[in-house]
C-alpha cells in the first residue's frame, strides 16, 4: 500500500512528521493522563517526544506505514496523531490504526473521526483481510472509539511488546456492508 499524507476527513488533514514536531508534541508528551496508556516508560517527556517523532521518520524512510499529524482545517493546529501501521500481535502480520490525542481534544469526536479515516484508506488502498486496533484492557476510551469505528472485541488476553492488550477487529466484508448501510 502507498502511504500518502494530506488525508481529509470533515474536520480534520492530515500531514507526515517533522522535526518541528517535537515541540507542539511535547503538551501530549508532558501529560501523564493523556500517556497513560503509552507504553513506552522510563523517558523525559522530551525525550518521549523526540523518540516519537523520530520513529515516525524512521518509518517512511524506510517505505513503511507510519504516524501522521493530525491537523484541525479549521485552525490549522495540531490535535494529535493517527497512524496505520504494521503489527506483529501473537506472531501474526496485522495493519493497525491507533491514535492518540492532546487532551484538550478529547471527547470532541477527533479520534473517531481520525480512526474511520485512515480505516476507509487502509481498506480502499490495501488489500488487507482486517484492520485492528490494539488497545489496553483498561483504556474504555480507546474501546469506545474502536467500536464507533465499526471493530468489535476479537481477542483479549494478547500478549504484546511486553504487555497484555485486547484486540479489536474490522474484516474487509464487515466495512464494506458498514460503507453500503451509509
Amino acid at each position: 500500500m502507498k502511504y500518502v499524507d494530506g488525508l481529509e476527513s470533515a474536520r480534520l488533514t492530515t500531514r507526515f512528521l517533522t522535526k518541528e514536531d517535537e515541540e507542539p508534541w511535547m503538551e501530549y508528551c508532558s501529560d501523564p493522563v493523556a500517556t497513560r496508556f503509552t507504553s513506552i516508560p522510563g523517558k523525559t517527556p522530551a525525550e518521549l517526544a523526540r523518540f516519537m517523532i523520530e520513529v515516525g521518520m524512521k518509518r517512511y524512510a524506510e517505505g513503511r506505514l507510519g504516524p501522521q499529524v493530525l491537523l484541525n482545517k479549521e485552525t490549522g493546529e495540531m490535535v494529535g496523531m493517527c497512524a496505520l501501521l504494521v503489527q506483529e500481535p501473537n506472531g501474526v502480520r496485522e495493519i493497525e490504526v491507533g491514535y492518540h490525542l492532546l487532551r484538550r481534544f478529547w471527547g470532541m469526536g477527533y479520534a473517531t473521526e481520525a480512526a474511520q479515516l485512515l480505516r476507509d484508506y487502509g481498506f480502499e488502498n490495501g488489500d488487507m483481510d482486517s484492520i485492528i486496533s490494539i488497545i489496553d484492557p483498561l483504556n474504555v476510551a480507546s474501546q469506545a472509539v474502536a467500536l464507533r469505528n465499526g471493530m468489535r472485541l476479537s481477542e483479549r488476553g494478547v500478549e504484546f511488546k511486553g504487555n497484555t492488550y485486547d484486540i479489536y477487529r474490522i474484516t474487509r466484508g464487515e466495512w464494506e456492508q458498514l460503507k453500503a448501510s451509509m
